[in-house]
């Protein structure tokens, strides 16, 4: 009985393995399955998963050059320029539309630039988010995220780091669009 109880839970770590390397891209071999990673197969756990949000053009403003991949603190994975956080914290020159709250968790390190992925809107444009907490904002992208309005948003590293919010907690920001 022993032998037989160890080959069953062997057998389900197995597959419990298996639905989690499917869910990461990575593919057992096997009939119809490739023997090595998928070559579009998202290793990052942090990347995203729709394909909405896959692909956006960030402006001069808000876009930064991709981290080094040795790179490990929020410091280093943070690639905006002085002078880019310097123009995203100062006021706007226009006139802005608040469009709602929304809470806000830390998007993919990785992923470079001042943005704000939420389902507050339904088509890039040139934004700001504040934290209510201590009046803090930052000029970002917003970028459409599937789901309902009342959904969550996921922030970058560097628009985080702007508004002075937690990298490992969820804030509740406030979002409007500028210009």
């Amino acid at each position: 009985m022993k032998p037989f109880a160890l080959i069953s839970l062997s057998c389900l770590i197995l597959v419990g393995c298996a639905g989690v390397m499917d869910r990461i891209g990575i593919s057992m071999p096997g009939p119809g399955k490739p023997d090595a990673v998928a070559d579009d197969a998202p290793l990052d756990p942090f990347a995203p998963s729709d394909p909405a949000s896959q692909g956006n053009i960030l402006t001069p403003e808000t876009s930064a050059p991709p981290p080094a991949p040795s790179a490990q603190s929020a410091e280093a994975l943070d690639t905006t320029t002085a002078e880019q956080r310097a123009a995203a914290v100062a006021p706007p020159a226009a006139p802005t539309r608040d469009l709602g709250r929304t809470v806000a968790s830390l998007g993919s390190p990785t992923e470079p630039g001042l943005w704000l992925k939420t389902p507050l809107v339904k088509s890039e444009a040139q934004g700001r988010v504040t934290n209510p907490a201590n009046g803090k904002s930052s000029l970002v992208t917003l970028i459409p995220l599937d789901g309902p309005a009342t959904g969550g948003s996921r922030m970058s590293l560097s628009a985080m780091r702007l508004i002075g919010a937690s990298l490992t907690d969820l804030t509740e920001v406030t979002v409007a669009l500028e210009g």
